[in-house]
């Protein structure tokens, strides 16, 4: 069987990596984007068609992953109302830029912040230091993480994810809370990538991470629910800084 001349054996990489991305996107907050787009612009797909196509792949990854996220009753509905909005104001503001302008300048400095983060992250979870209270600043960062997700191909989920931790929110609903808000953020970008680029966003690539994606998304929610603040805190800081201090080798060769 051939899709547009592709055959199925070679849309099995694509969607092992979805299903991939999607576990830990699903579970940690954060990674289908930055696993995604790296895929892909290895590949030679330009930055701006990596990121459209991505985005159009996690329109239907979060929704299934929002759904089971809210089943799983991993959200925080008041977190949820103060970032959704700013996050795909942001978002469009991002999705346009790169449509216009090479955002790559940024991205060094971006990463090694985030690998930062993470590695503060990962330093209070082995300190049993994370004391739950409730985050101050939300919009702004919902503003910054959507904007930066859409401009640098990915980084709504290690941004606002990060940040949410380090004030001190609880992990299990900071991670329920950005994948579910993420649906409409990603909804708001890819519409604006459709409008700027043309409806050029499905490819054989893009319909391998879909399939992928969606098959994992019930797994990340159940277990985000299943564990324990500290293993998961350690597991957000470990991902961020990996897949960070590997983008940032990335951006400076």
């Amino acid at each position: 069987m051939e899709l547009n001349g592709f055959g199925i054996l070679d849309l099995l990489p694509f969607i092992a990596v979805g299903f991939v991305a999607q576990i830990v996107d699903g579970a940690l907050g954060m990674a289908f984007g930055v696993i995604s787009n790296t895929l892909l612009v290895s590949l030679g797909v330009p930055p701006a068609l990596a990121s459209s196509r991505v985005h159009t792949v996690e329109v239907f990854t979060t929704a299934a992953s929002g759904i089971s996220h809210v089943l799983h009753r991993n959200v925080d509905w008041w977190l949820f109302a103060r970032l959704a909005l700013p996050g795909m104001v942001g978002g469009a503001l991002g999705a346009y830029v790169l449509t216009r302008i090479d955002a790559g300048v940024a991205k060094p400095f971006v990463l090694g912040y985030l690998a930062l983060i993470g590695l503060y992250l990962l330093w209070r979870a082995l300190r049993h230091s994370h004391q739950t209270k409730r985050p101050k600043v939300i919009a702004p960062l919902g503003l910054v993480g959507g904007f930066l997700d859409a401009a640098g191909g990915g980084g709504w989920g290690p941004i606002v994810t990060s940040n949410l931790l380090v004030q001190g929110a609880e992990p299990r609903k900071v991670i329920g809370t950005v994948n579910t808000s993420e649906f409409f953020l990603t909804v708001v970008i890819s519409a604006t990538f459709i409008w700027a680029l043309g409806p050029r966003a499905f490819v054989d690539a893009t319909i391998g991470l879909l399939i992928g994606g969606i098959a994992a998304a019930p797994f990340g929610a159940f277990a985000t629910k299943h564990i324990a603040p500290k293993p998961l805190l350690t597991m957000v800081g470990l991902v961020l800084t990996a897949t960070s201090l590997f983008g940032l080798y990335r951006a400076l060769l």
